[in-house]
């Protein structure tokens, strides 16, 4: 069974050690970096190309977590970031999702659920806990513009556009390559075509880029 590279980045050393624990003991992960600084994970990072960051947001530095991500999103794409903090404010929210997270979970969440939402990151979802979820929902709702941005429709081919339709439904990479008889790593460059075609980094902003909101 392959094991999902995980990497955590923390300024607490108590808390990474004790994520550490608990993505080593389960099934079916590994924890390859246990990083205590932005700086260090600027370094680090790009060279041990984890599958997924978990990425605090106050790192006690200059530079916060949202920063590293935004930094390291332009030069390893294809990494999945995900925000680990205990921030529920919607301005933390959506800095970290613009700079390329394409998860949100706060500390609080279970070790259980935990391991499911970074699963389900690597698997091409954008896992958020319910709180976090609510508020980006409700966010959207507000938006008055439903139409597609013909701009964006035009620029994206007919394949990328039936990919995107599967991903604002909230199918998995494995989903979408059954629904279309493509392979998920198939599906996944597809995804990183369209991110780049639109100038995003993750699925909540090519949605949202779409959709003109």
């Amino acid at each position: 069974m392959k094991k999902i590279a995980v990497c955590i980045v923390d300024d607490n050393k108590e808390l990474r050690i004790a994520l550490e624990e608990i993505i080593s003991m389960a099934d079916g992960f590994k924890c390859v970096a246990n990083i205590g600084s932005a700086e260090d994970a600027l370094i680090q990072i790009p060279v041990i190309k984890p599958e997924v960051v978990l990425m605090d947001i106050n790192l006690g530095t200059l530079e916060t977590g949202i920063d590293v991500v935004r930094i390291l999103k332009q030069k390893t794409p294809l990494i999945n970031f995900m925000m680990c903090t205990v921030y529920e404010e919607d301005e933390k929210i959506f800095e970290a999702l613009s700079a390329g997270a394409s998860g949100y979970i706060l500390k609080k969440t279970n070790p259980a659920k935990m391991l499911d939402a970074i699963r389900e990151l690597y698997e091409g979802g954008a896992p958020m806990s319910s709180q976090i979820a609510r508020k980006v929902v409700a966010a959207f709702q507000q938006q008055t513009k439903t139409k597609k941005s013909g701009e964006y429709v035009d620029t994206l081919s007919i394949r990328e556009n039936e990919i995107l339709e599967l991903l604002s439904k909230g199918l998995m990479y494995k989903e979408i390559a059954n629904k279309l008889s493509l392979s998920a790593e198939t599906v996944r460059k597809h995804v990183y075509n369209i991110y780049e075609k639109l100038h995003v980094n993750n699925r909540v902003a090519a949605i949202n880029k779409y959709y003109g909101r």
